[in-house]
């Protein structure tokens, strides 16, 4: 059987363990995030470290490129999101809002969103240049389509009895 890839380039740099790479939409960038609280901008054609950036004071756990590539989300235990400028690699905003640690961040296809997922329990949706344009608390959000439900789980007959239980659990907590 022949191997996917084969190693290309080794990147090394961090003092601590590597949590997250991205690509850059156009291929030719790539970050890596840190247990050593930065994130690493590597070049892919030749291997070569580009920049360090620094700012989180915990943890980085993952990294995302806008589409358009002119930007680099970052979050951290610290519980922020970090947006950094590529064309100087400098922080240019701090969202702050999630009661711990954020362990996911996407860009949506448009570059206009970015979601932000928390260890304390929420999806965050950021509108650029706004803040917090929408939580989703997902126990919240799971009791709301609960309650929208009810009547519908409880007379229709042709629900099975595991739907039924499903969102009884949900709001006994079983």
């Amino acid at each position: 059987m022949k191997p996917w890839l084969l190693e290309r380039n080794r990147l090394e740099g961090h003092q601590d363990s590597v949590t997250s790479v991205s690509f850059s939409p156009d291929g030719q960038m790539l970050a890596s995030g840190s247990l050593d609280k930065t994130i690493k901008l590597w070049s892919v054609r030749d291997a070569k470290e580009l920049k360090t950036l620094q700012g989180h004071s915990a943890w980085v756990w993952e990294t995302s490129f806008s589409p358009d590539g002119q930007t680099l989300a970052s979050v951290s235990d610290d519980g922020t999101i970090k947006l950094w400028s590529l064309r100087d690699g400098q922080e240019f905003e701090t969202l702050q809002g999630h009661r711990a640690g954020v362990w996911g961040v996407s860009f949506s296809p448009d570059g206009q969103t970015l979601a932000s997922a928390s260890l304390d329990g929420t999806v965050k949706l950021w509108r650029r240049n706004s803040s917090s344009l929408q939580t989703y608390d997902l126990n919240e959000f799971l009791m709301r389509g609960c309650n929208w439900l009810s009547g519908y789980l409880k007379n229709n007959r042709n629900v099975r009895e595991i739907d039924r239980r499903a969102c009884r659990n949900a709001r006994t907590g079983s």
